[in-house]
């Protein structure tokens, strides 16, 4: 075959099958789905579960379109993470969702993100010149947003996690010791996990990005205890949370140069006062 025509077989032999990215996030999609007929603490387990199958199914999906990675250095431990949690953060969003038809769009989302995930980590991962701008941004906005979903998550399958209005007209009472720890220890694993990936992006050994990940696990463990204890109601701790790990981020990434620069240092103090500015205004509106 010459031609116009060997040239069409050429692109159509080249396009990578994206069916296997559709076949894991419906996988996503069904345990999801049926995550939220359970209740704590039988959901932790479906949980870690589905972390797993998730890392295992990614780590197919990725050597499947990118087999000149897998021949070359093998997919990457960081290139599997995004999917895993964005799975396990709508598995525990998913339980603020009241039955009925707003379940669908749920799982919809479930899915879209989950497809997002795998796309970005192949397009990256597929990239002969390395990550580009776009893909730095891309990726950074990605791995914000599945914070914010994890850390909700996270909230939503520890009893009392997230603080609601009481019938009374107050808020949910203090959580238990032994809640408040499994908030904070759940919270920190997420960190460590997408600390890693962000790590990961400047850092060349392992020892580097898993020592990086640990300061963003117990900076972020920290925090979320903190915040619960403050009370703060409905999704606006795991929103500050978010806030954290961005503000942790650019601090880890930034270099010696980037952090004597005026501009650097007066987003970063914008961004945290922002932060305390709303935890102030709402412990004012409490008292």
């Amino acid at each position: 075959m010459t031609g116009a025509g060997a040239r069409t077989s050429r692109t159509i032999a080249a396009m990578p099958d994206r069916t296997s990215r559709l076949d894991l996030a419906l996988l996503a999609v069904t345990i999801v789905g049926l995550s939220r007929l359970t209740e704590p603490p039988t959901v932790w387990p479906l949980a870690v579960l589905l972390l797993i199958a998730m890392v295992f199914g990614t780590l197919q999906v990725l050597a499947a379109e990118v087999p000149a990675a897998e021949a070359d250095e093998g997919v990457p431990i960081e290139s599997l993470i995004l999917p895993a949690v964005a799975a396990v953060g709508c598995l525990g969003a998913i339980r603020l969702v009241p039955f009925g038809l707003w379940l669908a769009p749920a799982l919809l989302l479930t899915g879209v993100l989950v497809v997002r995930a795998l796309a970005i980590e192949a397009r990256i991962l597929g990239s002969p010149e390395g990550l580009s701008v776009g893909d730095r941004t891309s990726l950074l906005v990605t791995i914000l947003l599945i914070a914010f979903l994890a850390f909700t998550g996270i909230a939503a399958m520890v009893p009392g996690g997230l603080v609601q209005p009481t019938r009374e007209g107050g808020l949910t009472p203090e959580m238990p010791r032994n809640s408040l720890i499994v908030l904070a220890v759940g919270d920190a694993v997420i960190a460590f996990l997408l600390g890693y990936r962000a790590a990961a992006l400047r850092v060349a050994s392992l020892r580097a990005a898993l020592l990086a990940a640990l300061t963003y696990a117990v900076a972020i463990g920290v925090a979320a205890a903190a915040l619960r204890a403050l009370a703060l109601p409905r999704l606006l701790g795991p929103a500050l949370l978010t806030l954290a790990f961005y503000l942790w981020d650019a601090v880890q990434g930034a270099t010696p140069t980037r952090r004597r620069d005026a501009n650097w240092i007066w987003q970063t103090l914008l961004l945290a006062g922002l932060g305390v500015l709303v935890v102030a205004w709402n412990l004012l509106l409490r008292g």
